[in-house]
């Protein structure tokens, strides 16, 4: 093949791939419709995916029938973000730092100021066990809470990891699907109102114009 066929073909492929990139906008698209806050309990929740992952039901009716772990989540406004890890790890891969920026962006534009964010972390059915995956899930979320907090200086104050192993799967009919190991970044609640608020994103400075000589 030809290098001008070659190098055509390769930006090609890189102009898919920014096409599928998701955009600031895009994600305050999904994030920007919250109406009311839903109670969980964090600490009690974490106990009951351990405590039902960990269990051997004699009539587990498997996991496109088992019943969703914290259904109120389906009110809460979502993002999905394929985000990609090394295998059985925490380890954000690179190509995906692009979406967890983007992630930042979003939490910093002006309309998503007021509200604290949950990160929640999902694992496909797999040959691991729920218990393993769980633990994993809940690794990832926290390794997502880090970048933000530390690259990126999002507060923590506003964000909240939870790990769901395969406990809520987000395509039940097919467990194994990747789908399912997909990231939802989800609009929770509003700051308190005596809580200061963080600073919007600021503008991109003008360009002074060059001065005549």
């Amino acid at each position: 093949m030809a290098l001008g066929s070659v190098l055509g073909l390769a930006l090609l492929a890189g102009a898919a791939s920014a096409q599928t990139a998701p955009t600031r906008d895009d994600i305050v698209g999904k994030l920007n419709h919250f109406q009311e806050a839903v109670e969980i309990d964090f600490p009690a929740l974490k106990q009951q995916v351990m405590e039902r992952a960990k269990a051997r039901i004699k009539n587990d009716p498997g996991p496109v029938n088992r019943p969703l772990i914290v259904p109120d989540l389906a009110k809460l406004p979502a993002f999905n973000a394929q985000i990609q890890f090394d295998a059985d790890t925490p380890i954000i891969q690179p190509e995906s730092y692009q979406t967890v920026g983007r992630i930042a962006d979003a939490l910093v534009h002006a309309s998503m100021l007021p509200y604290t964010f949950l990160i929640v972390g999902h694992v496909e059915s797999n040959s691991k066990t729920r218990e393993a995956n769980a633990i994993l899930s809940q690794r990832r979320a926290d390794a997502i809470r880090d970048v933000l907090v530390n690259t990126f200086k999002i507060s923590t104050k506003r964000l909240t990891p939870i790990g769901l192993g395969e406990e809520q799967l987000l395509d039940r009919p097919r467990p194994t699907s990747a789908v399912n190991g997909q990231t939802q970044i989800m609009t929770f609640a509003k700051l308190p109102e005596d809580e200061p608020r963080p600073a919007a994103a600021p503008a991109p400075a003008a360009k002074k114009p060059a001065r005549k000589h």
